[in-house]
């Protein structure tokens, strides 16, 4: 057999295994939308819990993701560009949320507020089992994804046109500000719209630290959850078509813009 064909037979090989997964992936799509009609997801959203669900879902997940940016912009950019001692501490920290089961994470934080520090937080703003707990919740898990986005996008730039700025009086600040933020916006976005998609996404936490009582508490994810407790799996499906939109938008959004900010480090180097 030629080298060619061999070839051939490997990638074909590593393709079908591949594959499989790729099958399975568009098999549940498939499935989600066969199971439901357009009638049955019309009457789901009408009901009046389903519309809370999703006011408070992409609600906390909009104030959660400006919340993350506001750490993950900063703190990506100093794991990108200085070097400082426990940094790798910093790094293993920030794989936590990363590789800890979710539900312990909601245990956690409901365990924090049961704390000295946490009580005296609870008598200024309740946090525990309202919409606060909520967005912590997310802010938690989100945040890590976030940074390491943000940390990608800092590290694709090239520094060296900070310090050219520099060297033209800017001070650190202001090369930040004026040149390095506005190189790195596409990858902004992109850390945004993957972070508003986990959060709006996030059961375990939640679900842990801010309960689930109906009209004050429950998110989309939640009521997926309630919906298939009480057998209505139609109903169950119908939320979860909802969910699988905007996934799938906030996936292509995403690439997209990686795709572009890719292009533009293309561009640069010519």
């Amino acid at each position: 057999m030629t080298r060619t064909g061999s070839d051939r037979w490997f990638f074909l090989g590593m393709a079908l295994l591949g594959g499989s997964y790729i099958v399975l992936i568009v098999a549940l799509l498939v499935a989600d939308v066969l199971y439901t009609s357009p009638g049955e997801i019309r009457e789901t959203l009408d009901d009046r819990h389903i519309r809370f669900a999703i006011r408070l879902s992409v609600l906390s997940a909009s104030v959660t993701t400006i919340l993350a940016m506001w750490v993950a912009i900063p703190l990506g950019y100093l794991l990108a560009r200085s070097r400082f001692w426990g940094k790798g501490i910093v790094e293993t920290l920030l794989d936590v949320p990363l590789v800890l089961p979710p539900l312990v994470i909601g245990l956690s934080l409901l365990i924090l507020f049961q704390m000295p520090a946490g009580q005296a937080v609870e008598k200024l703003l309740p946090v525990t089992y309202h919409v606060p707990a909520v967005i912590l919740a997310q802010f938690t898990v989100v945040t890590a994804f976030a940074v390491r986005t943000m940390r990608v996008a800092f590290d694709q730039i090239d520094s060296r046109t900070e310090r050219v700025a520099l060297t033209l009086g800017c001070s650190r600040a202001g090369a930040f500000w004026r040149v390095t933020l506005p190189a790195a916006r596409r990858g902004v976005l992109s850390a945004a719209t993957l972070a508003w998609a986990r959060a709006i996404g996030e059961f375990g936490p939640v679900q842990l630290f801010a309960g689930a009582t109906p009209m004050k508490t429950v998110v989309l994810p939640t009521a997926i959850f309630f919906e298939a407790q009480l057998g209505r799996l139609s109903a169950a499906v119908a939320v979860s078509l909802v969910m699988v939109a905007v996934a799938l938008l906030a996936l292509v959004l995403a690439r997209t813009l990686g795709l572009m900010h890719g292009s533009e480090r293309g561009a640069h180097a010519f």
